[in-house]
This record gives structure tokens, C-alpha cells and sequence, in this order.
């Protein structure tokens, strides 16, 4: 496929999805999210890739949504069409995904980074939902991710003054993992995106479903799915593998069987 808006490789079991834009900052429309799903369609279905990988440039992640494209739409259009639905199949995708954060990730930037199951981010990251600037709220999850991720209280400010969240201080709020040098922040991101697609494929899905069941369910059902999740998978082959690579003090090497 000609991709118009990203950038998609494969290396060392990691599909990498870069976003470019670089006119718009990288800012999401239309086909940028479709490009985006399409590319989550074909690494959902390469059994060679344990991980994905989305990242912008070094200048911004991706600074909003595209303006130009929603001005002048009206709610009966965007409500008929169910306008940015597309983008909760981001969140939706089954096996790991981190977004590699450098520069600006605001509105819709900062509401696609929240989609993903973890954020490293460069020391140059701005985090921020502007959208009440412009008349209007996050509509593709930011109230929503943004309070799980950091709590009430710096989500309801974020949101109602549209100050931006620099890197330290989302560190601090539990809203990334961790910080690396711009320079260096595409690297370490693959490099733990390869630790992770060299484990079991089964057990790093089942992993990613369980803990996000932990937003979504009381405390005691949480249990109850983590036990019987944990209980299944002695029926793959590579818990035997695993688990026999331990006793006999080597490296496992699994297939995700």
C-alpha cells in the first residue's frame, strides 16, 4: 500500500508506525487515523511482530487534531457520521503498542499517545488538551484516559485551563514510563519494544488484557479473570517452553504455540 501520512516498518519482531505530517505538525485527520488503523490491521496479523511501535518526529508527536478539517462541520454531520469513531480501534488492538513521545503531543496527539499501552517519552514532550480554547472538549477519550492515567485533580486543570504538562512532571503523574534524551528516545523505545515481542506472544496479550480489566471491573472479578487467564495459558506450548528453559538455565526461545 502507498501510505500518504505514515511511515510503516518491521524490524526484529517490532512494527514501527511513524507519522508524517511534518507540514501539519503532524496533526490528525481523517486519513491519518484510517492510515494509522489500516497499518494496526496488517501488524494485528503478522505473526512475526510482538510489538508496535507509534511514533512522530522529533518536533511533535502529533500537535492536535487538524483544525482546517473541522471548522466548518456541523452536528448533525459529525453526529450521523460518528465523526473520529475510528479512532477507538486504536485503543482496541490486542497486542502491545507504545507511542514514542518527542516534542508536542497535544488534543488529539495527546488523546492517541493515551491509547496506547504505555509512554516513553523524549525531554522535550509537551502534554497538554487545548480544545477548550477552542469552544470545544476532547472527544477521542482525553477526559476519560487522561483522569485513569493521572487522577482527578490534574486532569479536570489540564483540561479546564489548557495548560501543557512537561515531561518531568508527566513522569511524575504516572502519565509515562519514562524519559529518555530526544536523541536517543526512538531507540530505547524499539529496544524495549524488542525485549517485549521476543516473549510469548500469548502471554504479552493476555498480560495487556488483564491489566487493562483492572480499569473496567471491581477489584474481585479482576482476580477472577487474572486467575482462570492465568490458568489457560498451561495449555500453550510456550509455558512448557518457558518454564523448561528456566530448569535447564537457558534462553527460551518461543513460538507462540
Amino acid at each position: 500500500m502507498q501510505w500518504q501520512s505514515i511511515i510503516l516498518q518491521k524490524q526484529n519482531g517490532v512494527g514501527l508506525i511513524q507519522l508524517n505530517r511534518p507540514q501539519a505538525l503532524n496533526a490528525l485527520n481523517s486519513q491519518l487515523i484510517s492510515e494509522i488503523n489500516l497499518a494496526l490491521d496488517e501488524l494485528e496479523k503478522d505473526r512475526e511482530i510482538g510489538c508496535i511501535v507509534l511514533a512522530g518526529s522529533e518536533k511533535a508527536f502529533a500537535a492536535g487534531a487538524d483544525i482546517k478539517e473541522m471548522a466548518e462541520l456541523n452536528f448533525p454531520d459529525i453526529y450521523y457520521d460518528d465523526f473520529f469513531n475510528l479512532a477507538d480501534r486504536i485503543a482496541q488492538r490486542r497486542k502491545p503498542l507504545i507511542a514514542a513521545v518527542s516534542g508536542y503531543a497535544l488534543g488529539g496527539g495527546c488523546e492517541l499517545a493515551l491509547m496506547c499501552d504505555f509512554i516513553y517519552c523524549a525531554d522535550n514532550a509537551k502534554f497538554g488538551l487545548p480544545e477548550v480554547t477552542l469552544g470545544v472538549i476532547p472527544g477521542i477519550g482525553g477526559t476519560q484516559r487522561l483522569t485513569l492515567a493521572i487522577g482527578k485533580a490534574k486532569a479536570m486543570e489540564m483540561c479546564l485551563t489548557a495548560r501543557q504538562m512537561a515531561a518531568e512532571e508527566a513522569e511524575q503523574s504516572g502519565l509515562v514510563a519514562r524519559i529518555f534524551p530526544k536523541a536517543t528516545l526512538l531507540e530505547e523505545t524499539l529496544a524495549a519494544a524488542e525485549k517485549i515481542a521476543e516473549k510469548s506472544l500469548t502471554a504479552t496479550m493476555m498480560i495487556k488484557e488483564s491489566i487493562n480489566r483492572a480499569f473496567e471491573v471491581s477489584l474481585a472479578e479482576g482476580l477472577r479473570f487474572e486467575r482462570r487467564t492465568f490458568h489457560s495459558i498451561f495449555a500453550t506450548l510456550d509455558q512448557k517452553e518457558g518454564m523448561q528453559a528456566f530448569v535447564e538455565k537457558r534462553q527460551a526461545i518461543f513460538k507462540n504455540q
